[in-house]
C-alpha cells in the first residue's frame, strides 16, 4: 500500500495536521480485554474530535502481541469508529519488533483498513543505521508510516539528524511523531527532515508530552549553508491526548491559530506549563515514568471511561506518591479536564 492510495480526505487531514489520540487498552479484573469500555474509548474520542485514532501503540500496551490481542484490538477500534461516525478518521496503527515481525503486523494493520503504522525501533536497539534504515524499508513497502522517535526511558533507540534524513528520504513516509522528550533530538529530526528536502511530504507531529503546546504552536528556523527554512509541528499524536481529549482538541485550535502570528498570547504560552504539570502526575516522570500508562487509566478510571487502572503486566501501575500528584493537578487544573464532557455522554458511548 502507498501512501498514493489513502483516500484524499484523509490523506490531507494527515498532512494538514490534527489530533491523534494514542488509544489504552481497557481491562477487567482479570486482566482481560473489556469490550464494553474499550468501544466507549473509541467512542470518545471521535466524539470529542479527534482526526483519528493511534491504536497499537506505547498507550495501548506493547504487551498486547503476547497475548494474542494485537488484532482483535486493532479490528475493534476499527469497527467502532466506522460505526460511530462517517466524517474521515487517520487510523494509525502501531508496528514493533524485528522486521519480520513489524511486516507481519503492517500486512494485518492493512488489511483491516489502517490508513498508516507508527514504526516502533525499540526492538533494533542494537542495530547499525542501514540495519535500521534496510528495517524501515522493508516495512515501508507493506504500509504508509509514521516515524516514532521515541524516548530511551521507555524503551526508544538515540537517533542522529542524520538517520532521520535517510528517514524521511524514504517514499513511502507521511509522517513522524517526533517524542524523545528532549529538545535537543527533536532537531535533529526537524533538521534531517529538511535535509532530505521532505519538509513539504513528510507532517511532523509532536509526541513529546512535556512541550505539547510549544511544540504546536512556535516555528521552528533550520539553518543550513545561510538559508532559513522556517517549519511547524503539523499535528500531535500523544498518549497525554488519552485523557482529558476534549479539552486537548480546543487547545490544539488555539495552538494552530497562533501560528505565522506576529505575537502569542503570554496566556497560552503560560498554558504549556499547566498542561506540562498534569503530564508530570499522568506519566509519573517523578518514578521515571514507570507508571505512565497506569496513570492516563487513572484519570479515566475516575470519569468512568475505564472500570479499573489494570494492565497487561502485573508488575505495572502507580507509583509511589503518584496518585497524590494526580490528585494535585486535578484539583490545581480542574479546568482543563473534559469532566463534564464525559459525564454528559458516558452512557450514551458505554450503551
Amino acid at each position: 500500500m502507498h501512501h498514493s492510495d489513502i483516500k484524499p480526505e484523509v490523506r490531507k487531514l494527515i498532512a494538514d495536521g490534527t489530533v491523534l489520540p494514542a488509544h489504552p487498552l481497557a481491562l477487567d479484573a482479570s486482566r482481560q480485554l473489556d469490550v464494553r469500555h474499550q468501544r466507549a474509548l473509541t467512542r470518545y474520542y471521535i466524539d470529542a474530535g479527534a482526526g483519528g485514532l493511534a491504536v497499537g501503540v506505547h498507550t495501548t500496551q506493547f504487551a498486547i502481541r503476547d497475548v494474542g490481542l494485537y488484532r482483535p484490538v486493532l479490528e475493534l477500534a476499527a469497527e467502532t469508529a466506522a460505526a460511530w461516525t462517517t466524517r474521515p478518521l487517520a487510523m494509525v496503527a502501531g508496528l514493533a519488533g524485528p522486521t519480520s515481525q513489524a511486516t507481519a503486523e503492517a500486512k494485518i494493520a492493512r488489511g483491516i483498513g489502517y490508513h498508516a503504522g507508527l514504526l516502533s525501533l525499540a526492538a533494533m536497539e542494537s542495530a547499525s543505521e542501514d540495519e535500521i534504515i534496510a528495517h524501515c524499508e522493508a516495512v515501508a513497502k507493506e504500509i504508509p508510516l509514521v516515524g516514532f522517535y521515541l524516548q530511551p526511558a521507555v524503551g526508544g533507540v538515540i537517533l542522529g539528524a542524520n538517520f532521520w534524513r535517510r528517514f524521511a528520504a524514504i517514499d513511502n513516509v507521511i509522517a513522524i511523531k517526533i517524542a524523545p522528550f528532549n529538545r535537543y533530538r527533536t532537531l535533529d529530526v526537524l533538521r534531517g527532515v529538511a535535509a532530505a528536502g521532505a519538509l513539504d511530504r513528510v507532517a511532523l507531529y509532536t509526541g513529546n508530552d512535556d512541550h505539547i503546546l510549544l511544540d504546536l504552536m512556535l516555528p521552528f528556523d533550520l539553518r543550513e549553508n545561510g538559508v532559513t527554512t522556517r517549519t511547524y509541528f503539523k499535528g500531535g499524536l500523544l498518549g497525554h491526548w488519552s485523557v482529558w481529549t476534549a479539552s486537548a482538541i480546543k487547545q490544539f485550535e488555539m495552538c494552530k491559530a497562533a501560528r505565522h502570528k506576529e505575537t502569542v498570547p503570554a496566556d497560552l504560552l503560560a498554558l504549556d506549563a499547566r498542561v506540562t504539570d498534569c503530564n508530570s502526575a499522568f506519566f509519573d516522570v517523578a518514578n521515571n515514568f514507570h507508571g505512565c500508562i497506569a496513570g492516563c487509566h487513572e484519570i479515566l478510571r475516575r470519569q468512568g471511561l475505564m472500570q479499573g487502572i489494570w494492565c497487561l503486566d502485573k508488575d505495572e501501575g502507580l507509583s509511589p506518591g503518584q496518585m497524590a500528584e494526580i490528585d494535585r493537578v486535578c484539583r490545581e487544573h480542574a479546568d482543563l479536564s473534559d469532566d463534564a464532557f464525559v459525564a454528559e455522554n458516558l452512557q450514551k458511548w458505554l450503551a
